[in-house]
């Protein structure tokens, strides 16, 4: 037996309305969403900026005294400091990148037979393992690669140059939203606070939420200064490291600093960061030593041990209290939706959901 179902205008048009408005929210948040990432990016940089202007700001009081002017002076100085500091890492480690790799492509002959004992020593090896023509096996591959790449390289240049020049304006407009972030952030804020706690019964549920968010932002800036302490020390034993080989094999003492400013950058990339910045140093100095790079490679994995199981954890003294299981899930699923940046910025995500976690019953009193 059928039933005839009976219902009004209204409610057919809710029933339509609601996912309706859901597809139309995540089409639009997916149009958004390299503009969000670059959005949340700006407010992530300047959350981990907090501390150096804090730091600024408390020295520019000691020397002229409390001034509303000094706060937006801190701004500036300390965001120049972080792009200078930045800038001349890249200025010094480019060059020196470059020409390490040209003078190993200039003395790549030298090298290999000294090394190798030239073609006649591959063969040898070659033959050793059961392949008579190493040699031209070698050969035939390289130029299958060579081939390969560069019909690669020929297909996809215009894309290369188009997504370089949006790389750079993602950047620069990175940088521009953080220092406007850093200017205006705070007074935004209190305007919004004053706004939502206007009436008596908002201002728990206000308090609560402007707590929550004081948490997670001090979890932010305590990571990344905590981590930037941590890569600083990294690159401080590399320079130690490259430093002594190089007395020791007779290569330039030059390349100490490069190669520290090098392990440092590539140590703010959680996880990873220190193997890639460990591999492409041993890489480089293999250009001008290959005994130095072997020896390089074998010191840095020791010292990478000591720092993650014993410098690392001491510096860091547990403060977004995570375990390793969390923060790699993290990473792998920071990694995997938002690439690099997803990778930097896993960590601090993760203590902050630990935050929310922990405040739920204060947050849900307050809305009672």
């Amino acid at each position: 037996m059928s039933k005839k179902i009976e219902t009004d205008l209204r409610t057919f048009v809710k029933f339509w309305l609601v996912p309706l408005g859901i597809g139309v929210t995540i089409f639009v948040l997916y149009k958004a969403l390299t503009g969000l990432i670059i959005i949340g990016a700006s407010i992530f940089l300047a959350l981990a900026l907090k501390p150096l202007v804090r730091k600024v700001n408390g020295l520019f009081t000691k020397l002229f005294g409390k001034d509303k002017k000094h706060q937006t002076l801190s701004v500036i100085f300390a965001y120049l400091i972080v792009v200078l500091v930045i800038g001349t890492i890249v200025a010094i480690v480019g060059p020196v990148v470059v020409n390490e790799t040209a003078r190993f492509v200039q003395n790549f002959p030298q090298t290999f037979e000294t090394t190798f004992g030239g073609w006649e020593g591959v063969n040898s090896f070659g033959r050793n393992l059961g392949i008579e023509n190493l040699q031209g096996e070698i050969t035939t591959s390289l130029n299958g690669l060579s081939n390969n790449l560069l019909g690669f390289l020929g297909n996809n240049i215009i894309s290369s140059i188009s997504g370089l020049a949006g790389i750079v304006m993602m950047v620069v407009l990175v940088l521009i939203l953080t220092l406007l972030f850093l200017l205006e952030g705070p007074e935004m804020l209190q305007v919004l606070w004053n706004s939502l706690g206007s009436r008596d019964e908002d201002k728990k549920s206000v308090n609560v939420a402007r707590r929550v968010l004081m948490k997670m932002a001090n979890v932010i800036s305590t990571y990344v200064s905590r981590q930037v302490l941590v890569a600083i020390l990294d690159g401080c034993a590399t320079m130690v490291i490259v430093l002594i080989l190089s007395l020791i094999l007779g290569f330039s003492p030059s390349l100490a600093v490069p190669m520290g400013m090098i392990t440092m950058l590539f140590y703010l990339i959680p996880m990873f960061g220190q193997f890639i910045g460990g591999a492409l140093v041993t890489a480089l100095l293999f250009f001008s030593s290959p005994i130095a790079g072997g020896i390089f490679a074998i010191i840095y994995i020791v010292y990478s041990q000591v720092e993650n199981n014993i410098i690392s954890p001491k510096i860091q003294g547990d403060a977004l209290k995570l375990q390793p299981l969390v923060i790699l899930c993290a990473i792998v699923i920071g990694m995997y939706m938002f690439g690099l940046l997803g990778a930097i910025i896993a960590i601090p995500i993760a203590g902050c959901i630990r935050v929310l976690v922990e405040e739920y019953p204060n947050i849900k009193a307050a809305k009672d």
